[in-house]
Formats: C-alpha cells, sequence, structure tokens
C-alpha cells in the first residue's frame, strides 16, 4: 500500500527537494571562484612588484600539493604541477603553517631547484604564506622575487596574509556548496520513509555534526520559505547576501 502522506510520495519529495536546491542554490554557490583566485594572484604579484606569484592547494588526502593558480614568471608551466605536501619551501609552510620568507633560496635546504626548474623559472627569493580556516589548512599563496626595496615593504608578510585568507574564503564557500548536496541528499532518504522533507532536515540539525548540522539548519529555513513563493524567496537570498557582502569585509573568526 503506497503512503499518501503530505511529502511523502516520492514525486513529490522530488518537487520539493527541486523547489528547495533552486530557492537555496543562489544563497551559497560561490560565483566566480577560479575568476577571484586567478585576480587574487595576479593582484598581488603587480603589488609587490614580483616575477611571479602562485597558489598551491592540498589535495583531498594532503598528501600532494596542486598548483591550481599562477601568474607572472614561469606560470603556464607550474599550473597543474603536483609536489608532494612535505616538499620544498610550499611544503614546510603547510606542514608547519607558519608564513616564511627567504632572501637566499640558493643557501636554504627547504629550497627544491628541481622543481623550480621544471617551470623554467629559478627564483632567488620567496615570500610564502599558508591558505587556511579556522578548521583546516588549504594551502600556499607564493611570492618570487618580490620588490623588497620598495616603500612599505616590511609589511609584505602581514599584507600577503589578507590576499590569504581572502582565497581561504573563495575555497570554504566552494566547500560548503558541496556539503550542501549532501546534507540534502540524507534529509530526502529520511524524508522518502515517511517523513516530510522540512521535519526532516530539522530533524538532521539535530543529528548531524555542527558543520552538517548548521546546512540543515539553513535549508529547513529555506525550504519553509520556498512555499510560500518566489518573492519570499528572493527575499531570503538578498538577507543572505547581504550577510555575505558584510562578513567578507571582517577579518576571519579564529575560534
Amino acid at each position: 500500500m503506497v503512503n499518501k502522506r503530505a511529502g511523502t510520495d516520492p514525486d513529490e519529495l522530488l518537487r520539493q527537494l527541486g523547489a528547495l536546491a533552486t530557492a537555496l542554490g543562489p544563497a551559497v554557490r560561490p560565483g566566480g571562484t577560479q575568476e577571484l583566485l586567478r585576480s587574487l594572484t595576479e593582484t598581488a604579484r603587480q603589488l609587490f612588484g614580483a616575477a611571479a606569484c602562485s597558489l598551491a592547494l592540498l589535495s583531498e588526502d594532503d598528501s600532494e600539493l596542486v598548483y591550481t593558480i599562477a601568474s607572472g614568471e614561469g606560470g603556464a608551466d607550474v599550473t597543474g604541477m603536483r609536489i608532494s605536501s612535505s616538499a620544498g619551501i610550499a611544503g614546510w609552510v603547510v606542514q608547519s603553517g607558519q608564513p616564511i620568507a627567504v632572501s637566499d633560496l640558493a643557501s636554504d635546504p627547504r629550497f627544491s631547484p628541481e622543481v623550480a626548474e621544471q617551470t623554467g623559472y629559478v627564483p632567488q627569493a620567496i615570500l610564502a604564506v599558508p591558505v587556511e580556516t579556522p578548521h583546516r589548512m588549504l594551502g600556499v599563496i607564493s611570492l618570487l622575487d618580490r620588490d623588497a626595496r620598495r616603500p612599505g615593504a616590511e609589511q609584505d608578510m602581514a599584507l600577503l596574509s589578507l590576499f590569504a585568507d581572502q582565497a581561504a574564503l573563495a575555497l570554504a564557500s566552494v566547500d560548503t556548496f558541496s556539503d550542501l548536496g549532501r546534507v540534502l541528499l540524507a534529509a530526502l532518504a529520511e524524508a522518502a520513509a515517511g517523513e516530510d522533507l522540512v521535519a526532516a532536515l530539522r530533524r538532521a540539525a539535530g543529528q548531524l555534526p555542527p558543520a552538517d548540522a548548521d546546512l540543515a539548519a539553513l535549508a529547513a529555513a529555506f525550504a519553509s520559505v520556498a512555499r510560500h513563493g518566489a518573492a519570499e524567496r528572493r527575499l531570503a537570498v538578498a538577507v543572505l547576501r547581504h550577510i555575505g557582502d558584510y562578513l567578507q569585509g571582517r577579518p576571519p573568526r579564529t575560534r
């Protein structure tokens, strides 16, 4: 016998899930992340008067650093390169979680000239800082052969850290969007067992780990709003976007 209670019919559940994804997606979907990261590295390179700037991100198992974005000397060759996450100056930064400035790379035992030679550009100096959120290490942003004699150069490490914070925010938004799909599918499975989708999301919020629980609670709120109409959905998205714009101007929380 087919259960006819509201919200338990498979077709109705899929309709609800589609409506929820349509309503919630624009609020959490990262927009132009690659373009933003590319702009960050190019702006940093120009601002610091550097020969090159690159962003390397840890692989899923943290075993490798993958050079995702690079501008300047050797940029085309370094993009896509993979190295051990414990190799070179970049590996030291992600393993230690500390920024570093080296003015004579040839004399530093942590430097891997073999990796540099693959790009066709061997630098003499580097400034590198970790890219991280309060929860995990994401990667490293590196400047090669910056102009250390220009006015204000003594503040370069602090300034590059601000660029790293912006990169971390952009990357965290991508993770959030990916996690949302997993949370929605988990709630859909609960609802298919005979529970309304909104109720399933609210119940999931009380059972999931904190980060996923927040996403489930957000999805439940949007699911309730989505039932009222398009105008209410647009209002909810606009409110979240305003909050996001406000938070972009604030430094990330340390705890």
